[in-house]
């Protein structure tokens, strides 16, 4: 995604869910076929889910992990309270300058802890870490990582006072699968079951809870993980394109 590797990160700093939801139907364009299966985790699974509301004719399927559909993420704390609590460094992000130095800070300190609170099942291996320290330390990545909180997730836009691209656009035409691990310490589990509301998926949904996992579903359990996307891409296979 935009902003992660620098010759992505776009001159005028834009990671709202809208450009990067565009960015998923050029994507698409670039790979010259007419629908695709969709996964996204994380800010991924928010991008998804406006993909999915903008442009489901490009869309064969939706998957999304981790993270319930952001058009209803207002609802959160009224419906699972403690969400505001697990959302903290959402705010604290919001800080310009502060969060970048503190992020970085004695090794990505606070990046390592939060990730051992989101997955506490999962252990990254030194050449994981590694790899994931050469990505955050590219020129302008920091800010970049920030920019999606900055842009997305302010005080307004999760109480729902800001109106939003998503919040405007829960409407997602799209077969849906959700993937959420149970023990996910950022994003509460619970959420899955009061944020998917019927309305929202005309094209139909559903909701997988994986037991033993927690926010990175997929590096904890790649093998179901795996096996459940093979068995849903082929319950709503793409049809062969024909000639006239």
């Amino acid at each position: 995604m935009r902003g992660y590797e620098p010759s992505s990160q776009p001159p005028d700093g834009d990671y709202s869910l809208g450009a990067l939801a565009g960015d998923v139907e050029a994507w698409i364009d670039c790979l010259g076929v007419d629908k695709v299966h969709l996964v996204g985790h994380g800010w991924g699974a928010g991008i998804a889910y406006l993909a999915g509301a903008l442009t489901p004719d490009r869309l064969a399927s939706l998957t999304v992990m981790a993270v319930p559909p952001v058009g209803r993420f207002p609802e959160a704390v009224r419906r699972v309270p403690t969400q505001v609590f697990k959302s903290w460094y959402m705010m604290f992000f919001q800080l310009p300058r502060i969060a970048e130095a503190v992020a970085e800070r004695k090794d990505w300190a606070l990046i390592r802890w939060l990730w051992k609170r989101w997955s506490p099942g999962l252990a990254l291996s030194e050449d994981q870490w590694a790899s994931l320290r050469a990505t955050f330390e590219g020129p302008g990545v920091t800010k970049a990582m920030l920019g999606y909180y900055r842009a997305n997730a302010t005080p307004g836009a999760l109480i729902g006072c800001n109106k939003t691209e998503a919040s405007r656009n829960k409407l997602i035409g799209v077969p849906t699968l959700g993937i959420t691990g149970a023990d996910d310490g950022c994003i509460d589990s619970r959420l899955f079951d009061r944020l998917f509301h019927v309305e929202d998926f005309p094209a139909g949904f559903r909701v997988e809870r994986l037991v033993g996992a927690g926010h990175f579903i997929h590096r904890e359990q790649p093998t179901e993980v795996t096996s459940m996307l093979l068995g849903w891409f082929e319950a709503n296979s793409i049809e062969p394109a024909t000639s006239s």
